[in-house]
């Protein structure tokens, strides 16, 4: 005799309410831009609102044991909307365009599995070049003021 085999339905995929939360909290405020009209209404403390409620994703995926270079990667994110909603209006337009809250809401879905999350090469190298970017910009005005002493104390007085 042969055996039927019968294909069972898939288990349900238990809710994770946690990533429900982050979505519904990265819908709000960059699909219903609570995060840009923050800014707007509230210079500054409008743009410090928005990034600390946007750490709420990192904080998920540090519990869920995300590696460095990604809980680094969705900080720059939420360094980049802070910095550039910081700047009048043009911050707000920023805002706007940015989302920095929708982005790291990806980067912790498209590397959740099964309640871990995995990192992926392109967040080391995202990280690694805004950290040469920022000791470039640490060296450059360094670099500059030598430069003027030597041309300054080069010249005959």
């Amino acid at each position: 005799m042969h055996e039927v085999a019968v294909a069972l339905p898939d288990e349900p995929v238990p809710r994770d309410e946690a990533l429900e939360a982050a979505t519904t909290l990265a819908r709000w405020l960059d699909n219903r831009f609570v995060d840009p009209l923050l800014g707007l209404l509230l210079p500054g403390i409008g743009d410090l609102l928005g990034s600390a409620r946007g750490l709420y994703p990192v904080f998920l995926a540090w519990r869920r044991r995300a590696p460095k270079a990604l809980l680094a990667r969705m900080l720059l994110n939420l360094a980049a909307d802070a910095a550039g909603g910081a700047i009048p209006v043009l911050g707000d337009i920023w805002d706007f365009l940015f989302r920095a809250h929708a982005r790291n809401l990806e980067l912790l879905r498209a590397r959740a599995s099964g309640g871990e999350v995995r990192g992926h090469w392109s967040d080391t190298l995202v990280v690694g070049a805004a950290l040469l970017l920022a000791v470039a910009a640490i060296a450059a005005p360094i670099v500059a003021v030598v430069y003027l002493w030597h041309a300054v104390a080069a010249r005959p007085g």
